[in-house]
């Protein structure tokens, strides 16, 4: 399915990479930190070019829906609390200083994407004192925050949080523009780094700074950052006949839903977005339950696009941002941005610069991957405690445990000898068997049946029926056993 960004934009294909040369940069990923990271470091003199395994902005930068703030959700008391009020005020800094960056850029280059300046707001519909406290925190933290009851929402709430000053636009206008002057290889996935050496399948890019801005860090050491980060998949839908919708909100419950407003070309829609889970875990139906609160707030609004996302979510909520590790200095890497990739892209481009180009850059120390708290090696036992499970799999078939069991569009796990196979039934009647296994480190897969694709509960990999990569860590893609 594509976003409403990717029905909006085409973008001219580049050459794929061939033969080999030198450069002083090289990014890995060409989504928005990648794009915005050789921007910068071209802008500082450094001679850059940038790898990218498709197309540039195919990725998150394709799914995101584009809110450019320092407000990640209920965050700030939490922050204050772990971090202490120091840490917590660069974090929020950071971030705030995110969005004039970004405004600047639209100024000086004249981009033409949909800008809005706007605010943000973090809404419940139940409680009332969390969101009081959370407002006293933004404030302290130097955040234009005030507390509030009355949105532009079309059900009552409890209260809200608003920040002001934060902004939305049409990501791939931005981002196609931000990458015209720069040197760009598609299509040209790498298999392998070494030391300052970039394997691609056209030939070989020797590099004194590699960058990784590839969403999920594909090498699993030096860093382990599979053991460090999962992933979580949200969904979304692009309305019109919704009315406008001036803010950017965000529901603190479980079941609490996801709201932007966008006018393009004299359209006015609205964004709603919501129905969260951990990769691997998607037992169906979140498009049709976004699809009845659509219904349920605007019963006469059409569905312009459905799209999904996925978000490497760390250890303590902040993202990774800086040397990929102690032992590969003049490696970086930038993962781990949550739900808040816009912004946190933004940080990461500027901090990169800093360190290859030699400047001191106030955020190193709050986002350096080397980084492990208290409540990071709480989470990392259960992070490990997840994957065990999901490699471990299910003890019987419980569903589907025979092939004639499918029907058309159904997915699911089978008995295959003394294992188990993936067997999806397609429209058509015809079955595609996969091998069960992800080839990451052979994970348990589990459908997804909103999205046909095999997903891997541990790291988050995911495969479409036919057992090609959708989402790494994986860098292989499944075995298609059988196909009638």
């Amino acid at each position: 399915m594509d976003s409403i960004w990717r029905k909006m934009n085409h973008n001219p294909e580049k050459l794929a990479f061939s033969g080999h040369i030198q450069t002083e940069a090289a990014v890995i990923g060409g989504g928005m930190a990648g794009i915005l990271t050789a921007f910068f470091l071209q802008e500082a003199g450094i001679k850059t070019i940038l790898l990218e395994a498709g197309h540039i902005g195919e990725g998150q930068t394709g799914n995101t829906t584009a809110k450019i703030t320092a407000q990640h959700g209920l965050i700030f008391d939490g922050l204050i609390t772990s971090l202490g009020m120091e840490r917590a005020e660069l974090y929020a800094k950071a971030n705030q200083t995110a969005i004039e960056e970004y405004r600047q850029l639209v100024e000086r280059l004249e981009i033409n994407c949909d800008w809005q300046d706007t605010f943000s707001c973090v809404y419940s519909t139940r409680d009332r004192e969390v969101l009081e406290k959370e407002a006293q925190a933004a404030v302290k933290l130097g955040l234009p925050a005030e507390f509030v009851t009355e949105t532009e929402l079309p059900f009552p709430v409890e209260g809200g949080v608003r920040v002001n000053g934060c902004a939305c636009f049409s990501p791939l206008d931005f981002l196609y523009k931000i990458a015209e002057k720069l040197t760009i290889y598609e299509n040209s996935e790498v298999k392998k780094v070494e030391e300052k050496v970039i394997t691609t399948a056209g030939g070989e890019v020797t590099a004194e700074h590699i960058i990784f801005a590839g969403h999920f860090p594909f090498l699993n050491k030096p860093g382990y950052y599979f053991a460090r980060m999962h992933q979580e998949r949200s969904y979304c839908l692009a309305l019109s006949g919704a009315g406008s919708m001036k803010g950017m909100y965000y529901g603190v419950e479980e079941e609490g839903c996801s709201f932007r407003g966008l006018s393009h070309k004299g359209q006015e829609l609205v964004l709603l977005g919501g129905c969260n889970h951990r990769t691997g875990g998607n037992d169906g139906g979140r498009y049709d339950r976004l699809r009845e609160d659509a219904r349920r707030f605007w019963p006469e609004c059409r569905e312009e696009a459905a799209w999904s996302a996925q978000d490497c979510m760390t250890l303590d909520g902040i993202p990774y941002i800086g040397r990929f590790s102690s032992q590969t200095p003049e490696w970086y890497v930038a993962t781990g941005f949550g739900k808040w990739g816009m912004s946190h892209s933004m940080v990461s481009a500027r901090l990169l610069t800093d360190l290859i180009t030699g400047k001191k850059n106030p955020y190193e120390n709050l986002f350096t991957p080397s980084r492990l708290g208290w409540n990071a090696a709480v989470n990392l036992a259960k992070q490990a405690g997840c994957s065990l499970k999901g490699y471990v799999g299910r003890k019987k078939v419980t569903a589907g445990e025979y092939l004639e069991d499918l029907e058309p569009g159904e997915g699911h796990l089978v008995e295959y000898g003394k294992g188990k196979i993936g067997a999806y039934r397609d429209e058509e009647g015809a079955l595609h068997l996969v091998t069960a296994r992800c080839p990451h480190l052979g994970c348990e897969l589990t459908w997804n049946p909103d999205e046909k694709s095999w997903d891997c509960p541990c790291h988050g990999s995911r495969f479409d029926y036919e057992g090609r990569v959708l989402d790494g860590p994986a860098q292989e893609g499944i075995g298609l056993v059988w196909e009638s």
